[in-house]
């Protein structure tokens, strides 16, 4: 038999992506009882007991079989009561496609909207997968990147209607964002809309966050989904990842126009099928009773950001921009440039773990995020392992 003599490899833009650096720095460290992690984003907290119950007692009435492609109709009516009455406008089940994970609904809008060569704008620094996912698929990537000013993360919404030009078929927003917090303001969105609108550019929104916002009076974020209007080009990819503590069971959905429900269904079918039963009824428990765990992870977010915030402040040298939302202080010291090495020094000479910038993006090479979703006394003992690391260490 003859073996072909080409070297074996993946496709080259499949070998093109980079590996993480948030992973390569946490796997140097995975396990070691001498580290403290806040490297990834997730609460310290398990998902409620009543919730995990609701999964415990659909396997045991032995509900293991396939499941529609959108989701249980138990499920997305659910979600439709939620959303509407989070928003205060009609989000019904017409709109609405559940799928394995928020990952999974960033690849099935990507996958909807775009063909190779298309161009895509993102607002970064921003979480990787949004912006790999689409450069899978063939798509260029324009990064627009937000600034600090005045302390705090700020879009120049001007300069990005001119990066959106006719060409673009996608604009990327994460609000709250993810490394940054940066949260979008509501005076901000109908500019953007209408520009969106006018030459025909889809607006997909990451709202993985939404709810995780610091205002206690705003029960979430400003959103697009309060726009909309038959017509509009606007997808919502959201998880129950975050505001209910579930990362594990990936759990994700997606609002979008009801024109294109029946293509999203196709692709669920060829991608994951469908969602198992266990994990639907924990997300219908955690949509229908879940409002008292959401709010106590908000006011603990809110009270281990200010903590973190202080801390940081008071030592020489950091920078820590205001931010809205999501459980994340992103923040950098003068004289640091390389975060990534940064980061592998915090590792090994304090036990300190946090994730290098450079993950999110090459304008957010100097910067660290670290997740604050954690009890206050993890995170003052983490802030001491920073003073100590400051204390005898030189850029």
């Amino acid at each position: 038999m003859t073996i072909h003599s080409q070297p074996l490899h993946a496709r080259a833009t499949v070998q093109s992506l980079g590996a993480s650096p948030i992973r390569e720095v946490a796997n140097a460290a995975m396990g070691r009882s001498d580290v403290l992690p806040f490297w990834f984003g997730e609460s310290d907290q398990p998902t409620a007991a009543f919730i995990r119950q609701a999964a415990k007692d659909s396997l045991d009435r032995g509900e293991t079989r396939y499941a529609e492609n959108l989701g249980r109709p138990y499920l997305r009516q659910a979600l439709s009561d939620y959303l509407s009455q989070l928003h205060g406008v009609e989000i019904g089940v017409e709109r609405l496609a559940i799928c394995g994970s928020g990952v999974s609904a960033v690849m099935l809008a990507a996958q909807l909207l775009l063909e190779p060569g298309d161009r895509v704008v993102a607002i970064t620094p921003l979480w990787p997968n949004l912006t790999e996912i689409p450069a899978i698929l063939g798509a260029r990537v324009t990064r627009f990147p937000l600034s600090v000013n005045n302390d705090r993360w700020n879009l120049d919404v001007e300069m990005l209607l001119q990066a959106l030009t006719p060409d673009t078929r996608v604009l990327l927003l994460n609000s709250p964002n993810n490394p940054t917090g940066w949260t979008i303001d509501e005076v901000a969105i109908a500019p953007i809309l209408e520009h969106c609108r006018k030459h025909g550019i889809w607006i997909v929104c990451d709202d993985v966050y939404e709810r995780l916002v610091y205002d206690p009076g705003a029960p979430s974020a400003p959103s697009f989904l309060r726009h909309y209007q038959p017509g509009d080009r606007i997808i919502s990819v959201n998880s129950f990842s975050k505001a209910w503590s579930m990362t594990g069971w990936r759990l994700g959905w997606l609002v979008a126009p009801p024109e294109l429900i029946g293509d999203l269904a196709k692709l669920i079918e060829y991608n994951s099928s469908c969602v198992l039963d266990a994990v639907q009824q924990a997300g219908r428990v955690a949509l229908i009773r879940g409002e008292p765990e959401v709010a106590t992870l908000r006011a603990r977010l809110a009270q281990t950001r200010q903590v973190l915030v202080d801390a940081l402040k008071g030592m020489p040298q950091v920078e820590v921009p205001q931010a809205g939302g999501a459980m994340y202080v992103f923040f950098r010291i003068a004289g640091r440039e390389d975060s990534k090495a940064l980061a592998r020094q915090l590792v090994e000479q304090v036990g300190l773990g946090l994730a290098p910038g450079i993950a999110f993006g090459p304008e957010a090479s100097t910067w660290l995020r670290w997740c604050h979703a954690t009890s206050v006394a993890r995170l003052r003992q983490g802030t001491q392992l920073l003073r100590e690391f400051l204390s005898k260490s030189r850029p």
